[in-house]
């Protein structure tokens, strides 16, 4: 039994080092074993190491930053000054502040670490007053925080712990001139956590910039996805992306997919076609509001509604155990976005599929998307525009792919079904049981 927590049983956590109080909350939460990041990143930052992390989204990254640094905040009974923090933790987008906040508070429900968020699109005097009384983790996104820092609402000098989530996102939105007025400001000596899908050349650089002597930790090779995301992919004209989505969508009409699209304009109008098609679907991109992407986020999550429609401004920022299908509407243009996406599918063990839609102007990023993956994703129908890169994108109508669950097309076959019709095939498909993710 653990101490002090009576009825419960020990965990593999248990093993690696936490105070009794942080065990107890992961029994309380029912996380019992540790993934492979968490399994090397904890200890590690426990003696105190700065970590540069690479492992693929769905993982667990949030926890393997998120105990050692509660564990160290644990040892600090001294009460945060007004407007100051002890740990900072950055991440680019909205929906993954809120996602991290989420779970670290599930690890700190029952002690005295108070965590505060602080993100665009959300009233700025409520976040200064949140501030006042200072916080223990602030988790935020660089733009707000430089905005809160310039009216003084932010004192970041006892900062001692930074982590840095989704660094190479962080890259590609420019972040980094943010960073580089932010970690001015923080306090000496501090220990600092890089956390990362994908590698580009730009990490090296941050690392060797922010990073004493980093522990370097890889649980797969950056640009692949989780292990039991199935993917395959279908070449077709753009016009015809509409009715092939409607035909996937009517052979699991009830599971939770995520489709993406490349701009705001067109994931709104998808997601409005599809409610007029009576689909149960909701859209978040940026031009909607924060309280508009946190309700249909949590709609999805509910299962309330079943097809959300977004833009990359979610693909790291979605943290929903359910999701089976992630359908790439429109590939995008980013080569490492594409890991991101399917990475909402998947997650922690779970199985789930990635569904890509290929058209002939799009033959040159579902190119670069392989060349980064090293693999040869399944087609599932159509032909590879001219000059595929490789013979598995060139094969026509379900190469390798046969276990894919939906989706086939060209009259390949799909456990023992043919969908090249355009039509529903008999019931939607039961689907079959999902574990409870350890992975936050």
């Amino acid at each position: 039994m653990i101490p002090g927590c009576k009825g419960y049983d020990l965990s593999d956590f248990d093993t690696l080092g936490l105070k009794p109080e942080l065990n107890e909350a992961l029994v309380r939460a029912k996380f019992t074993t540790p993934t492979p990041i968490q399994a090397q990143a904890i200890p590690l930052a426990l003696e105190g190491n700065d970590i540069m992390g690479l492992a693929q989204t769905g993982t667990g990254k949030t926890m393997a930053f998120g105990l050692p640094l509660i564990d160290a905040l644990l040892g600090q009974p001294a009460k945060p000054a007004p407007k100051t923090a002890k740990a900072l933790i950055l991440a680019p987008t909205r929906e993954l502040i809120n996602q991290i906040a989420d779970n670290l508070k599930v690890l700190t429900d029952g002690t005295r670490i108070r965590v505060v968020t602080v993100v665009g699109g959300q009233s700025i005097n409520r976040q200064i007053n949140a501030l006042a009384r200072g916080t223990d983790i602030l988790v935020a996104t660089p733009g707000r925080l430089i905005d809160l820092m310039d009216r003084r609402a932010v004192d970041l000098s006892t900062v001692t712990q930074l982590v840095l989530d989704e660094a190479d996102q962080m890259l590609d939105m420019g972040f980094i001139h943010a960073l580089r007025r932010i970690a001015p400001q923080l306090g000496v000596p501090r220990q600092t956590m890089l956390f990362s899908a994908t590698m580009p050349k730009q990490m090296e650089e941050l690392s060797r910039a922010y990073l004493t002597d980093p522990k370097r930790i890889q649980v797969a090779a950056p640009g692949k996805p989780a292990d039991k995301v199935t993917q395959s992919i279908h070449f077709l004209p753009k016009a015809e992306k509409p009715r092939k989505l409607r035909e996937i969508l009517s052979q699991d009409l009830g599971a939770l997919t995520l489709v993406f699209s490349r701009t705001k304009h067109g994931a709104e109008k998808l997601m409005k076609g599809l409610v007029a098609d009576g689909y149960n679907a909701a859209s978040i991109h940026g031009n909607k509001s924060q309280g508009q992407r946190d309700r249909a986020i949590k709609a999805f999550r509910a299962g309330e509604i079943n097809v959300l429609v977004a833009t990359d401004v979610a693909a790291r920022g979605i943290d929903i155990p359910g999701v089976a299908y992630v359908i790439n509407y429109d590939l995008p243009e980013v080569p490492d976005n594409y890991v991101h996406r399917i990475g909402r599918t998947a997650r922690a063990g779970r199985e789930g599929e990635a569904i890509a839609f290929c058209a002939p102007d799009e033959g040159d990023l579902f190119r670069q998307i392989q060349k980064l993956m090293k693999i040869d994703i399944p087609v599932a129908s159509g032909t590879a525009p001219t000059g595929g890169s490789s013979d598995g994108a060139s094969r026509r109508g379900g190469g390798g792919g046969g276990n894919r669950r939906r989706g086939g097309g060209g009259g390949g076959q799909s456990q023992g079904k043919s969908f090249g019709g355009g039509q529903a095939q008999g019931k939607p498909k039961a689907r079959r049981p999902r574990r409870r993710s350890n992975a936050a």
